[in-house]
Formats: C-alpha cells, sequence, structure tokens
C-alpha cells in the first residue's frame, strides 16, 4: 500500500527493509545509514535511531484523555516537530492514536527481531 519515494530519500541507493506496516502509515530501516524512515500523513521522514527512540517516547507523552476533556481550540491538536528533521506532524486525536499505533508496532518488530538474533545466536554457540 506504502512506498517509500526514493527520489524524496537523502539515500537513493539504500537498502530498505520494512518494520512494521498498517492501513496508516509504515516504518523501514535503512541498512546503509542506518536510520528509520516512517511513512505517515502522505509524507515520509528520516530518523536517526536515537532520535526515532525519543519521538516514539514523545508522542506516547501526549495526555490523549486531556486533549478530549479540554474544550479549548488549542487542544483540538498537536504540533510535533521532530529533533534533527525537517518535518512538523500537526495531529488530531485521531492521528495521534493512528501515529502511536504505528510507533508501537515497529518497536514489538525491533525488540523481536532482537530476540531471535540472541536465540540463534545462543543456539549457534551451544551447537559448537
Amino acid at each position: 500500500m506504502f512506498q517509500i519515494k526514493r527520489n524524496s530519500m537523502i539515500c537513493p541507493l539504500a537498502n530498505f527493509e520494512e518494520i512494521f506496516q498498517d492501513d496508516n502509515g509504515a516504518v523501514y530501516q535503512c541498512s546503509r545509514k542506518n536510520c528509520y524512515w516512517l511513512e505517515f500523513q502522505g509524507s515520509t521522514t528520516a530518523f536517526k535511531v536515537r532520535d526515532f527512540f525519543a519521538f516514539k517516547k514523545r508522542i506516547d507523552s501526549i495526555d490523549v484523555a486531556n486533549m478530549l476533556n479540554d474544550s479549548s481550540r488549542s487542544s483540538d491538536f498537536e504540533i510535533i516537530m521532530p529533533f534533527r528533521t525537517d518535518s512538523i506532524f500537526i495531529l488530531s486525536v485521531e492521528d495521534i492514536l493512528k501515529l502511536k499505533d504505528i510507533l508501537a508496532g515497529s518497536k514489538f518488530m525491533i525488540q523481536l527481531n532482537s530476540e531471535i538474533k540472541a536465540c540463534l545466536h545462543y543456539s549457534a554457540v551451544l551447537a559448537n
């Protein structure tokens, strides 16, 4: 469903692996630049690994319940400017929930991959 537009990337010759994808977006890993690419709301944003997890932490810290209970216009949207990117995210409550799902799924898959590699390494050590 989603495709990263290689002509808009910093690294057009990169080797991408899909980390997580749902109907609302996707996260890819670039092995050449050691970064993650988030595709959300029709745009693609590159993050260094540490910045990706800081962005996830920032999104997770948004108090959605407070946004829903606050009747002021300033609570209708959250504006996020991720560190070391050119992107600005203007997120409604629905967008925040969708983005939280994408980022949670991505983090789970990253952790799962690490556990599988650790198990395979342990099995290989035992086999020798």
